[in-house]
């Protein structure tokens, strides 16, 4: 016997509940025959948070250029390896300056999708990526070269050209990919690849 009768009144937020409840077990039993388990999936804003600022070049033309307005960044002392990304847009003015990693003394662990997913959000046309060298030489390593091409590789696929790697050095010293031909060795013509 349900209160309804013994009472002689209505209880609509009881009935509301109930019904609620059976509707849901219906829907999560459904699930279980399909064999899917329901799983909460977050609705996301996402947007690109301006720390500072600082005065720059107007563009950005020349892989020097590029290094003075990276230097200027990183006026901190380098003990370990920085990876730094400079977005520019279609007329190659700087836009958007990101530290993305900091590693140890040799090495710094990057990912192309690390890399994008900030020039994506800032709009940038291309990119040109720099790390330094806290032993102070800034020959490439092997690894310098296979970030670069995989850099390469994604930003080809996804519209967002990667000009220049500049490795930096102490002493104002610095490697650029551009000007050495590195950039055309991590990416030969029909490689298909």
């Amino acid at each position: 016997m349900s209160l309804e009768i013994v009472f002689g009144k209505q209880f609509p937020k009881i009935r509301e509940k109930r019904k609620l409840s059976q509707e849901a077990s219906r829907r999560n039993n459904m699930l279980k025959i399909n064999h899917c388990i329901p799983k909460r999936v977050d609705v996301v804003k996402v947007k690109l948070v301006r720390e500072k600022s600082f005065l720059s070049l107007q563009n950005v033309g020349s892989p020097e250029e590029a290094h003075q307005l990276l230097r200027k960044f990183i006026q901190f002392e380098l003990d370990r390896e920085y990876f730094l990304l400079l977005c520019l847009d279609t007329k190659n003015r700087p836009t958007t300056i990101q530290v993305i990693a900091v590693g140890t003394l040799d090495s710094v662990l990057i990912h192309p999708r690390e890399v994008y997913k900030t020039a994506i959000l800032a709009n940038a046309a291309s990119i040109i990526c720099a790390h330094c060298h806290p032993s102070g030489d800034p020959e490439p390593s092997p690894e310098d070269l296979k970030i670069t091409r995989r850099l390469m590789r994604t930003g080809t696929i996804i519209g967002i050209s990667l000009l220049d790697h500049l490795i930096l050095g102490t002493d104002n010293n610095y490697i650029s990919f551009k000007e050495t031909g590195l950039m055309e060795l991590q990416n030969p013509p029909n490689s298909g690849k």
